[in-house]
């Protein structure tokens, strides 16, 4: 059985290069494109780890770390919002930097944070803050279109999650025919259906359809997501039909990864687009409700 793991990262921690200055160059410890490997038993006393903790964001500091004339320390991207004022003594900070603190920094190395996911890493700890940002294992968000869900996890975890607490459609199978209805469509300027998710080559993929406004044209488009990385979307393909009354049109593309999210895949006009007057010629009737039917399928590339 495969494990799962869930994550909400609610830190806000902004990934910081290491800079160069005529003081303290840390850029050579700064390999962040090489995974180092996996050392045992590596371990940074909780002592240490609070040292580098600012007082105000309690996130990790990073050069320049500045101190007041008593010795506390704080990060530079609170300094401006304490008004120059130490916030544990209220002394003037003045411009005082705390260079043993950095060099102390300079000589730890840590576990990757998404270490329960599965990196083994230990990196430099100037380095560490950029290689999570672009780490492999690090969580998924959740591919729900319809609220501003902030969960996130592994991808068995978040199927489970959007069958348990989205409630979406899920299907096995790489063909689908979907009908999506809406009455008065002309008041609809934006809006979700459902998310429908199947599950095929044991790999899931998201099929989104909604409504949006391309300049000021009402359109409707639809899309495919994979849940993984880009890396293993582009090993399969997708094709789109929606039609009525004779004619249909076609799209045929390579489904985005949950990396990006469904509004920067909208955005990007990538997936079938639909203008209404269209959408509602193949609806049919007396072009006062949507009526469409998308169809298509999933391949593998080989």
């Amino acid at each position: 059985m495969m494990a799962t793991a869930g994550y909400i990262d609610d830190s806000c921690s902004e990934v910081i290069d290491p800079p160069k200055t005529e003081v303290l160059d840390v850029t050579e410890l700064a390999s962040d494109h090489i995974q180092h490997p996996p050392k045992p038993n590596v371990v940074v006393s909780s002592s240490v780890r609070e040292l580098l903790e600012c007082p105000v964001c309690l996130s990790a500091m990073y050069p320049p770390i500045h101190q007041c004339s008593n010795g506390h320390t704080l990060c530079s991207g609170c300094k401006p919002r304490v008004h120059n004022r130490c916030p544990t003594c209220r002394h003037e900070l003045g411009n005082i930097r705390c260079l043993a603190l950095e060099k102390v920094a300079a000589s730890l190395e840590l576990p990757c944070k998404y270490q329960s996911f599965g990196c083994s890493g230990i990196y430099p700890y100037y380095s560490k803050l950029k290689h999570e940002s672009q780490c492999q294992y690090r969580p998924y968000s959740c591919p729900y279109a319809g609220s501003e869900c902030t969960v996130a996890g592994d991808i068995p975890y978040l199927v489970n999650h959007l069958k348990d607490d989205h409630k979406v459609d899920m299907h096995n199978g790489c063909t689908f025919n979907h009908r999506y209805v809406k009455p008065n469509p002309h008041e609809v300027e934006n809006a979700t259906w459902m998310l429908t998710v199947f599950s095929c080559f044991g790999q899931y993929f998201c099929l989104h359809f909604e409504a949006f406004q391309l300049g000021m044209a009402p359109v409707y488009i639809a899309f495919l997501r994979f849940m993984g990385d880009d890396a293993e979307a582009k090993n399969y393909s997708y094709s789109l039909e929606v039609g009525g009354t004779g004619r249909k049109m076609t799209w045929q593309g390579v489904p985005r990864s949950i990396r990006d999210s469904h509004r920067k895949v909208r955005d990007s006009y990538d997936g079938l687009i639909i203008q209404r007057n269209m959408a509602l010629f193949f609806s049919g009737g007396d072009r006062k409700e949507l009526k469409l039917r998308v169809t298509g399928r999933i391949w593998k590339e080989q």
